[in-house]
């Protein structure tokens, strides 16, 4: 485990994930079930899905190098691009909230979350920022525990804070920041495409 990777994985995928439409989900479940069940689910969905981008991402890195870093760099610009033009839109919300929760068991609260939350990461942008870091980097482990980690803070403050912290996002702001930071990885594999090629 590096350290370094853990922390970048966290830093770029935390505000990538704070105004995406998986944290507004999360928020409409919690309104529906109890926050406990909806974390571990959610938790859980996320920690799969992590397993998969990171899995995609290092099978990238088996190609040459100088075809890896160009994809890496063409997946962060991608999410750079998509998350600027994004940044003035309202946050994603899949719907009005039931007002009252639901009395259901534990186990079905937290299958429901995981279903919920399973579905809507295909094809995230912490999806595609995992995959990329994962390429990028060669250390799975290490990109796996920082990816996740920032998706289990989102995801617990939305399962315990609820509407909250929605009304306080500043989701513009937020998705900027998020660009900035692919543009500058976008930049850097783009730096080392063409030292390689160059080399």
């Amino acid at each position: 485990m590096v350290p370094s990777v853990v922390l970048a994985a966290f830093v770029l995928v935390l505000p990538v994930e704070l105004p995406d439409k998986t944290l507004f989900a999360t928020l409409v479940l919690a309104t529906r079930f109890p926050a406990l069940p909806v974390f571990v689910g959610v938790g859980t969905a996320f920690g799969l899905q992590v397993a998969i981008a990171v899995t995609a991402g290092s099978l990238l890195s088996l190609l040459p190098e100088a075809l890896v870093t160009a994809v890496v760099a063409v997946l962060f610009l991608v999410g750079a691009v998509l998350l600027w033009r994004s940044a003035t839109a309202g946050p994603e919300d899949d719907g009005e909230a039931a007002q009252t929760r639901e009395q259901t068991s534990f186990l079905r609260a937290a299958a429901v979350s995981f279903g919920v939350l399973f579905a809507a990461e295909w094809g995230d942008l912490s999806q595609l920022a995992t995959a990329g870091l994962a390429a990028r980097y060669d250390e799975p482990i290490s990109v796996f525990a920082g990816a996740w980690a920032a998706l289990l803070v989102v995801s617990g403050l939305a399962a315990f804070l609820g509407r909250k912290l929605a009304d306080r996002l500043p989701v513009a702001m937020i998705r900027r920041v998020a660009a900035v930071l692919f543009l500058v990885f976008a930049v850097v594999a783009v730096v080392e495409t063409a030292r390689l090629l160059a080399g």
